[in-house]
């Protein structure tokens, strides 16, 4: 039982850290030209192997890396159609895509309206 509870205690140490990497990351403006943030990287900085990370969140959060990573973009896309005025491909860019369509193609798959209808509930 002690086991399990150490476990439980280091795998939500890990879910914060991996939150405060998340928001480091789409704060930090230098870090667009690094492109969206890589499961690698994340668990290298978590010094973790990625698969393990992915074990870890799934059990806490019922997410893989790649899916949490996912909804803090979604996350970070949101708060910027909403009290912005850059444009979706400029949003895009800022989050760190290559292209807006594909900013756009993942935004839609999670949020079932496209930037720009998200955009339009809001006025």
């Amino acid at each position: 039982m002690r086991q399990f509870l150490t476990r439980k205690i280091s795998g939500s140490q890990i879910l914060d850290k991996l939150e405060k990497i998340l928001d480091d990351y789409f704060n930090d403006e230098n870090m667009i030209n690094k492109g969206l943030p890589t499961v690698p990287y994340i668990a290298a900085l978590l010094h973790c192997s990625p698969n393990y990370l992915s074990g870890i969140l799934k059990a806490l959060t019922g997410q893989n890396t790649q899916q949490h990573i996912h909804e803090k973009i979604i996350e970070k896309a949101k708060e910027k159609l909403s009290t912005t005025t850059l444009t979706v491909g400029e949003i895009a860019f800022a989050l760190g895509f290559d292209y807006p369509q594909s900013f756009s193609k993942l935004f839609k798959s999670k949020t079932d309206f496209t930037p720009v209808e998200f955009r339009a509930s809001f006025s």
